[in-house]
């Protein structure tokens, strides 16, 4: 499948009105379900799973969607796939429950096992992040294009770190080089603390805990096309359908991949 700033402008449109509706829910009052994994999830998250569904169906027929709300699929018939669109269609339904506002779309293209196009949109927040392989990374500010780019880090000054609460600040303490100083900033969903990143606001987001291969997709070339990487706690690279779960490990995702990020991270087991 070739890329194109055709097919980017289709996609953000999908991710855009998936957004209209998503602010209608959120005026309502919703109907919450409990998951066999113990999440929520709600008719919000529903609507949207079959509305983007059916969306890039008609855009490109031949390349299968996999959401988070349909993900029970074999590793051998997900094996098949050359390319294949990876989808959130609520991340953060807590913050969504919650009504914090942090909350986004999140729709992907994963091809040979690589995410080569991402939309991180956040209606409520008025935020639209998306990059494209060889097209840069980008921001929608009132509408207008703004191009993003990347940045040097140094030891000298204060690290910048997107965590979701408290707890987690706490458990970094063991991890983290007593010998720096740092900076916490606590926000919502997964993929906006990614775009506190690719935006230059934090200068990394470590999550300790669970998420799935559709919340790091978009994040994957968001960073990329600007710098920045997404590693495992072993500085390893994360995969993309190349296992049997799609869960991902704990991670370390980064503004400025030439950072010798272990003089911060003791990850050691």
């Amino acid at each position: 499948m070739l890329l194109s700033q055709s097919l980017l402008q289709s996609v953000l449109n999908i991710t855009l009105q998936a957004g209209e509706y998503l602010k209608e829910f959120y005026k309502q009052d919703i109907n919450i379900y409990i998951k066999s994994d113990k999440t929520p999830v709600t008719n919000a998250d529903l609507f949207l799973h079959q509305f983007i569904i059916e969306q890039l169906n008609k855009l490109t027929p031949n390349i299968p969607v996999l959401s988070e709300e349909s993900c029970n699929l074999p590793l051998s018939e997900r094996l098949t796939w050359d390319a294949y669109w990876l989808i959130d269609p609520l991340d953060g339904t807590q913050q969504f429950i919650n009504k914090t506002d942090q909350f986004s779309i999140i729709i992907s293209l994963v091809q040979n096992h690589i995410p080569t196009l991402g939309v991180i949109h956040s209606p409520i927040l008025k935020q639209t992040y998306y990059a494209m392989k060889n097209y840069g990374a980008h921001k929608l500010v009132n509408n207008k294009e703004i191009q993003l780019h990347p940045k040097t880090l140094s030891e000298a000054s204060p690290i910048k770190i997107s965590i979701g609460s408290i707890g987690t600040k706490n458990q970094l303490q063991k991890l983290l080089n007593p010998n720096q100083a740092y900076e916490f900033k606590i926000y919502g969903s997964s993929s906006l603390k990614t775009t506190l990143v690719a935006n230059g606001d934090a200068d990394c987001y470590i999550r300790l805990g669970k998420t799935g291969e559709w919340d790091t997709a978009a994040a994957e070339i968001l960073l990329s096309e600007i710098g920045g990487a997404i590693y495992d706690l072993q500085f390893q690279p994360l995969t993309y359908n190349q296992r049997e779960t799609l869960i991902n490990p704990d991670f370390i995702m980064v503004i400025d991949n030439k950072f010798d990020w272990r003089t911060i991270f003791n990850t050691k087991s």
